[in-house]
């Protein structure tokens, strides 16, 4: 049997109320100050997880820190807090441990953790990029539109992921805005893809509004806490593929916009008869990309630092989609905002996007 262990944690104060309700009486601030002195715990037990040949279980580790705790406490507090759960996971005979949500991104992304560790550590974020891509790129379908003839923006492109994203994007689509903070770093990774894929148009922006308004598919990955894509900034019938957690995308967005698609980058149905024993907000047999890829990796035997570190190689994305198809991981159709996008959903969006643009030009 192998086994696996995977840290997961409060993305925001909610989550935690979801289980402790009594716990809103208190202030927000006591209650992160309480959860920065607790231990990582296990919360369940993920049972029957059956791949191609191989068969594997795991558990899911409680870390408890929320984003916002993990992002403005020192950086060795936290790390020292994800080792800690690290060697929970070996003391119940993990041999592989994946880092969840904002574990994946303190510090330099897994890489101390795992010297730290006698296990093999991933971040999840090799598969996370091939699910949101692969996800974009039937939501554009859906929409009536193909890869090849669109403008796809990346934002967050000087993160791993949206490099990654990028370089994707690069391949297929027809014209590449890169967005990020910093210029120079920017300037940076538009030369090196300028170098590789010679006949594309890419460009680059530190402006979301900006880099964004013309594009007919936007991939955010950043890290920020905040909402940082807004109802005014987007095109007409543009798809959005929200990978980030906590979410880029504003929730006006769903109010506002009903003639763009924002879906959610990452969800994978696992194979059949999986439980995960605790509910992280999805149906049965649902995960993010990130999870799934920890449970690919143990399926396959392969205990070795997958995906860690500030770069993703693009041959591991290649390879991870040919072992999810191998093992039964698939993109579980797309959702948006935790709802389905089913035939109803999509006309609704094609219904919005014809009244938009009948009032435009008239």
């Amino acid at each position: 049997m192998e086994k696996f262990a995977f840290i997961i944690h409060p993305i925001e104060m909610n989550d935690i109320y979801r289980k402790y309700k009594y716990l809103k009486l208190l202030p927000d601030r006591m209650i992160e100050s309480i959860t920065t002195m607790l231990k990582p715990s296990i919360v369940s037990k993920i049972t029957n997880v059956k791949g191609a040949g191989s068969q594997a279980e795991g558990y899911f580790i409680g870390l408890p820190l929320t984003s916002k705790s993990i992002m403005e406490l020192p950086e060795e507090k936290v790390i020292n807090k994800i080792i800690e759960a690290g060697k929970l996971a070996e003391k119940y005979g993990a041999k592989i441990i994946g880092l969840g949500a904002f574990t994946s991104v303190v510090g330099d992304a897994g890489i101390t953790v795992a010297n730290n560790l006698k296990i093999a550590v991933t971040t999840g974020n090799t598969y996370t990029v091939a699910a949101a891509y692969d996800a974009t790129k039937e939501a554009l379908n859906l929409l009536g539109k193909k890869i090849e003839d669109s403008h796809v923006a990346i934002l967050g492109a000087t993160g791993s992921i949206g490099k990654v994203c990028a370089e994707l994007a690069c391949r297929e689509a027809s014209r590449v805005t890169l967005i990020a903070r910093e210029p120079n770093k920017l300037q940076e990774l538009k030369e090196s893809l300028n170098n590789r894929f010679l006949q594309k148009t890419i460009e680059v922006s530190i402006s979301v509004e900006e880099g964004i308004k013309d594009a007919d598919a936007v991939i955010t990955v950043t890290s920020s806490i905040n909402d940082i894509v807004e109802p005014e900034f987007i095109k007409t019938g543009a798809v959005i593929c929200d990978v980030a957690r906590p979410r880029d995308v504003s929730k006006e967005v769903q109010q506002k916009r009903k003639d763009v698609l924002v879906i959610e980058g990452g969800v994978i149905q696992v194979p059949e008869g999986t439980s995960f024993n605790f509910n992280f907000g999805f149906p049965p047999e649902l995960s993010y990309a990130c999870m799934a890829e920890t449970m690919i990796l143990a399926l396959e035997g392969m205990y070795e630092n997958y995906s860690i570190g500030r770069v993703i190689d693009i041959h591991k994305v290649d390879e991870i989609r040919r072992l999810a198809n191998k093992h039964g991981f698939k993109l579980a159709g797309l959702r948006s905002f935790e709802r389905v996008i089913n035939a109803e959903y999509v006309g609704s969006v094609m219904d919005a996007i014809e009244k938009r643009l009948h009032v435009s030009q008239n």
